[in-house]
């Protein structure tokens, strides 16, 4: 937990110092206002693409060689969002920011290593112990811009490169971290405790579990996972409380990403300031990161379906409260640190669940398939919501966020349901 924690803060402080920073490079570069928009699409496209492949190779060797390469491989896009900056090259900035994108990648699966170790009584508090840790990164990296500028300067490069460096420099530091100090890897750990429990006495012609990743038999080998894997769906598809969890990750990030990414242009063509603006975003980060410790504390004490459902009632409350501002900004405010918090109720809770729903060895692949369907939830959401601004104003685009709450109390009542008829069955 300390290193899942330590990582977390190194290299959330780098994919922190890019969100100020990102679509005003790419404005540069691209000289076209509505082009710098495809800089975050592009982070957040990046971390989707990147999550199946970072969860197959823990499935493969583990978290701590997955996290490691997912910090490594967003060290070279930083590299290579700077080196587009020097050339003034638009695509290739485009094309680093997808690798960038690599360590929202890193940073959401280290949730997962968190859970890997806990029981049902702890899990979701541990878990959300390392999502909070990333406030501290989401709060100190934005404010590396200025300092970022004058290293710039000082190395030659243009000055909106420059928090890249720190970036380069934080991300390293998380990689190494991962792989120095990860050991014994979590997941690994845990098969092998998994492995024990199922086979607690060696029978004959066969040797005890050994203190490795996978049992040695001396004979013929242990059954300790299926021959051929099953792909992701067919595993979510058999429990219903998996489809629930992952519904509430996916539509939940959905319904904050699409109200989020226009909350600014909003409040600016509202008259507010940019000082405003950004103490507003502070605030829903703020809503997202500082209260999961109390939202995973929730979720072990009271169960994880029913903080599931407080979020998604939450998040109908933000856009309830934001669809109705207008130009009251407090009620924006108001809005967007609930929408922090009912996202903060549907990650928490829902990645904790989903960790206990499939089996032992399917959890990396579905944890991937998760955080896949996430990105590209949240780039869908984004990319379609100024759209929806345009067409029917920031009351529209709320109403619109809110019915993405919809499926996951529809997927709740369908397993309420079916727990009712199993136990009318039973009885």
């Amino acid at each position: 937990m300390r290193t899942l924690v330590l990582a977390q803060v190194a290299g959330g402080i780098g994919v922190g110092s890019s969100l100020a920073v990102s679509g005003l490079l790419a404005e540069d570069l691209s000289g076209s206002q509505a082009l710098s928009g495809l800089a975050v699409t592009a982070i957040t496209l990046g971390a989707g693409l990147c999550a199946i492949p970072l969860a197959r190779l823990a499935d493969r060797r583990g978290r701590r060689i997955a996290l490691a390469t997912g910090w490594a491989t967003a060290t070279v896009g930083a590299l290579g969002v700077i080196l587009a900056a020097v050339l003034g090259w638009y695509p290739a900035l485009l094309v680093a920011f997808v690798v960038f994108g690599a360590g929202s990648a890193a940073n959401l699966q280290s949730r997962y290593a968190a859970a890997d170790l806990a029981d049902d009584s702890t899990r979701a508090r541990s878990l959300a112990i390392v999502v909070w840790s990333t406030t501290i990164g989401a709060v100190l990296g934005p404010n590396l811009n200025t300092p970022g500028a004058a290293v710039g300067r000082f190395l030659g490069l243009p000055e909106l490169a420059g928090p890249y460096v720190f970036s380069a420099l934080s991300f390293a530091a998380g990689g190494v971290m991962m792989w120095v100090l990860l050991r014994p890897d979590p997941l690994l750990v845990a098969r092998r405790l998994a492995v024990a429990d199922e086979f607690p006495a060696a029978p004959a012609g066969r040797t005890a579990v050994p203190d490795t990743a996978e049992p040695m038999p001396t004979t013929e080998p242990l059954p300790t996972a299926p021959p051929v894997p099953r792909s992701s769906w067919a595993v979510v598809r058999e429990s219903r409380t998996a489809t629930l969890a992952l519904a509430s990750v996916v539509l939940g990030h959905a319904v904050m990403v699409s109200v989020m990414t226009m909350t600014p242009v909003h409040m600016r063509d509202h008259g507010a300031d940019l000082t405003i603006v950004g103490l507003t975003i502070s605030l829903h980060i703020a809503g997202m990161y500082a209260f999961s410790p109390l939202v995973g504390w929730a979720a072990d004490k009271l169960g994880r379906i029913p903080v599931i459902v407080a979020g998604q009632l939450i998040l109908l409350g933000a856009v309830l409260v934001a669809g109705l501002s207008g130009r009251t900004v407090p009620m924006t405010v108001v809005g967007l640190v609930l929408l922090g918090l009912g996202w903060s109720c549907s990650m928490v809770a829902g990645s904790a669940l989903l960790a206990e729903s499939v089996p032992q060895r399917e959890r990396p692949r579905v944890q991937g398939t998760s955080d896949l369907m996430m990105n590209l939830a949240g780039a869908a959401g984004g990319a379609l919501s100024g759209a929806v601004l345009g067409a029917a104003g920031y009351g529209g685009l709320n109403a619109a966020a809110g019915l993405i709450v919809l499926p996951v109390l529809a997927v709740v009542g369908g397993y309420a349901l079916g727990r009712s008829r199993t136990t009318q069955g039973t009885a």
